[in-house]
């Protein structure tokens, strides 16, 4: 056992001790004394500590301390009834404090009293009770804050989780402080209990016991009882005071006493204006005209010294600061910092900072939160920091994405208007300013929010400015999202599976494949938008087909097989006939004879007219889809399929290639075309 620890054991057991068994006056005076020193240690504690959670066993302390002193309230009160000698400590206090006159003693005692019921005890508690109030309902804001802060950039995830424990041991903190007060308040009202039962027992033991006159025996136990009552008090009045230092404490950069001094005699002027007002009142009543007069050249004298220091201070600090800026300019620059790229960033001109500001109510924060969370739960990966920056070169409504430090899109809002798109069924258009919505680049058009509610009873799609926003930069990530994956994040999602499935880990990795070549799969899965978040499964088929093969491509395409419910599931789920587009045989055959292998890697050495007229044919056999309002697919057999998706992947953005062996048995298929060349 540590010594701290034996040593709060200890305190807690004499306590207890003192409970039952009688000390001797000579042990009663050591624990009194003691008692004495902790108070002022935890007052002075109170007053320097930088920050309240420093003290946050101060609820526990105050628990503790008053066990303590009620403890020593008990054997004191059986010393006085049993002897009449409880110590010196307490002799001296009734006698010394009270000036050795009952009535000054009495009164004394009674004023304490009331200084720690009235003032102290009910002014902490009230606060106590309010900050704790006030500390939980800003707990949701605080959160909130931190959230944007980490999804910005501007912390990390460490320091958020930091910030995320210090708000709830602040709040845990100021529900225990609403608490412990009670503690001291019930320890005064027992006190003054104690102090009632002590003089009425003291009396009728000295009379019937002792023999004592009665107005002997009421001096004697009387004083004696005050004496206790003050011993009891002062630390209880110590700590009391300590509390509401603790809960009321507003500085955390400084020291108490400093800033306190700093903020009531910081300012020159209140100097000259109470030293001239204190003078004043010495000169034209009959007050004491050499201590006032004295007192208010006192104040004059300090205000003048504040306020040349003041501006020495000023002075100093504007140095200072030219000199660190000239030293800044004299020393080489450090490019470090520049060298750091964030892998996604939306710029924005200044009239979109409201939609990004929380004070304005703009809440485009809370949407990048929920894009990552989506497309977290969609593709299984996570999307790495979205950086958010103003930037006043832009125009005031326009916003760029870079990925990479790279500008890959751009869009133009109307920060008051809203885009009303025709889905293709609206028989009576309404007027605004033409546009093309930025995510897919359909027409649509601008409209007040006078027009919104027409709009919509018209069947317009109406969405505002965020949405937008919101929508084009999940696009842009979507598309982007396979080279945003790094080894660093492959090893993470390899680190998490390791926990629930060690074995498959241990495996594959790094024995069948290195991290490189996992990542590469990962990135060709996710070109193509299948989700990784089976990542259990994925590791299973890379560890069944890595032992024949470490071809990335090949591997990819097994594990698409593996993945076949899923993908059935994305491009095959509405009820009905699926309408997709198929490939002649003749031309999938040709493509494999193209296929030509090298060190790093297959490549294809079709004809570039060739590629051409299979293209014309591709794009032909799609409209039939469109017009038809199916989704585009192309079935192809699975030797082929990641051959002709390499083709047409330069042409065609939004085409699914798909091949026989990843469609579930229970999906029925018709062919509405064929692409022939």
């Amino acid at each position: 056992m540590k010594k701290a620890d034996l040593g709060v054991a200890l305190y807690l057991l004499s306590a207890f001790v003192m409970l039952i068994v009688s000390i001797p006056s000579w042990l009663l005076d050591i624990c009194l004394a003691l008692n004495i020193s902790l108070a002022f240690t935890i007052m002075f504690s109170t007053m320097f500590t930088k920050e309240v959670l420093d003290m946050s066993f101060y609820p526990t302390i105050l628990l503790f301390t008053t066990i303590f002193r009620i403890a020593l309230n008990v054997s004191s009160t059986k010393l006085i009834l049993t002897t009449g000698s409880p110590g010196n400590v307490v002799e001296t206090f009734g006698e010394y404090v009270g000036g050795g006159d009952l009535v000054v003693g009495i009164i004394v005692f009674i004023i304490l009293i009331i200084i720690q019921f009235v003032v102290i005890n009910k002014g902490s508690e009230r606060v106590a009770e309010v900050t704790a109030r006030f500390t939980l309902d800003a707990m949701p804001g605080k959160q909130m804050a931190i959230d944007a802060d980490l999804n910005t950039g501007a912390i990390t995830d460490a320091q958020a989780k930091e910030q995320r424990d210090k708000i709830q041991r602040e709040s845990s903190f100021f529900g225990s402080m609403d608490g412990a007060v009670k503690y001291v308040k019930g320890d005064a009202t027992a006190g003054l209990i104690i102090t009632a039962v002590n003089i009425i027992g003291g009396v009728a033991m000295g009379v019937l016991r002792q023999g004592m006159d009665i107005g002997d025996a009421f001096d004697r136990y009387t004083i004696l009882t005050i004496g206790d009552g003050l011993v009891s008090q002062i630390p209880s009045l110590l700590i009391s005071l300590s509390t509401g230092i603790l809960v009321t404490k507003g500085s955390k950069d400084a020291d108490f006493g400093t800033v306190l001094v700093s903020q009531l005699f910081g300012i020159p002027k209140v100097l000259y204006m109470v030293g001239a007002t204190i003078a004043v009142l010495g000169i034209l009543t009959p007050l004491n005209d050499v201590l006032f007069i004295g007192l208010g050249l006192a104040f004059i004298i300090a205000g003048r010294s504040i306020s040349g220091t003041i501006k020495t201070e000023e002075i100093e600090a504007k140095v200072e600061e030219e000199e660190v800026a000239a030293e800044e300019i004299r020393r080489p620059e450090n490019v470090t910092s520049l060298l750091q790229v964030d892998p996604i960033e939306l710029e924005f001109g200044y009239g979109i900072i409201p939609l990004a500001d929380s004070n304005q109510g703009g809440d485009l924060l809370d949407r990048v939160v929920m894009i990552r969370r989506q497309i977290a739960l969609e593709l299984g990966t996570i999307v790495p920091i979205i950086r958010l920056r103003d930037n006043i070169q832009l125009n005031p409504n326009q916003y760029i994405i870079k990925i990479k430090g790279i500008q890959v899109s751009e869009g133009e809002i109307l920060f008051d208007h809203y885009l009303a798109m025709n889905p293709g069924y609206v028989e009576e258009e309404i007027t605004g300013i033409p546009t093309f919505e930025p995510s897919f680049h359909l027409p649509a058009i601008w409209i007040t929010e006078g027009q919104r509610e027409r709009a919509e009873s018209l069947g317009y799609t109406v969405v505002d400015p965020p949405s937008i926003i919101a929508t084009h930069l999940t696009e842009v990530i979507r598309k982007h999202i396979a080279e945003l994956m790094t080894r660093q994040d492959v090893q993470n999602l390899v680190n998490n599976l390791k926990e629930t499935n060690p074995s498959i880990v241990e495996e594959l990795v790094p024995k069948l494949l290195g991290l490189g070549e996992i990542q590469k799969v990962l990135q060709n899965l996710l070109k193509e938008e299948i989700s990784i978040r089976d990542l259990l499964t994925i590791f299973e088929a890379l560890a069944d087909h890595a032992a024949a093969t470490r071809d990335t491509d090949l591997l990819t395409e097994y594990v698409r097989q593996t993945l076949k419910r899923a993908i059935s599931n994305k491009y095959f789920s509405e009820p009905g006939t699926a309408s997709v587009v198929t490939l002649d045989p003749k031309l999938e055959q040709e493509i494999m004879n193209s296929v030509k292998q090298s060190e790093q890697g297959a490549y294809i050495t079709l004809d570039p007219e060739r590629i051409k007229l299979m293209i014309e044919s591709v794009r032909k056999e799609l409209e039939k889809l469109e017009s038809m309002g199916k989704s585009s697919i192309i079935l192809t057999s699975p030797i082929v399929r990641m051959y002709f998706k390499r083709l047409t992947e330069d042409y065609f953005n939004d085409l699914a290639v798909v091949s026989y062996n990843e469609v579930e048995s229970d999906v029925e298929l018709q062919s509405v075309g064929m692409v022939t060349a």
